[in-house]
C-alpha cells in the first residue's frame, strides 16, 4: 500500500502555522471579519480618548483581547488539523497491518 494522502492537510497546516505567526507579530491579515472590527472600534475609541487627552486603557486592552482571542482560534484550529491528520495516519497504518495480517503464507 501506498503512504497516505496527507498533502491537503499538510498545506492547511502550514498556512495555519503562518498564520499564528503573523498573530503573534501582531499583522493583521490573519484576523477574520469579527476581530477586524473589533480591532478597528479599538484603535478607533483609543485614538479618540488620545485626542482628547484622557487615558486609553480599555482601547489597549480591547486590542490584547482581539490579538488573545486570534491566537486562541488559530491554536484550536492548528489543533483540530494536526489531529485529524493524525487519524488519517493511524487509520492507514491499521489497514495496512489488517492486509498483511490475513495473508496465507
Amino acid at each position: 500500500m501506498s503512504k497516505p494522502n496527507t498533502r491537503r492537510l499538510d498545506r492547511e497546516i502550514r498556512a495555519t502555522e503562518r498564520k499564528l505567526e503573523a498573530v503573534h507579530n501582531e499583522e493583521s491579515w490573519p484576523l477574520n471579519s469579527a476581530e477586524r472590527r473589533k480591532l478597528t472600534a479599538a484603535l478607533v475609541g483609543g485614538s479618540y480618548r488620545v485626542v482628547r487627552g484622557r487615558s486609553t486603557g480599555r482601547a489597549d486592552r480591547a486590542v490584547a483581547n482581539v490579538w488573545t482571542a486570534a491566537q486562541v482560534r488559530l491554536t484550536a484550529e492548528l489543533t483540530a488539523l494536526r489531529t485529524e491528520r493524525q487519524r488519517l495516519v493511524n487509520e492507514h497504518a491499521k489497514d495496512k497491518a489488517a492486509k498483511t495480517s490475513s495473508r496465507w503464507w
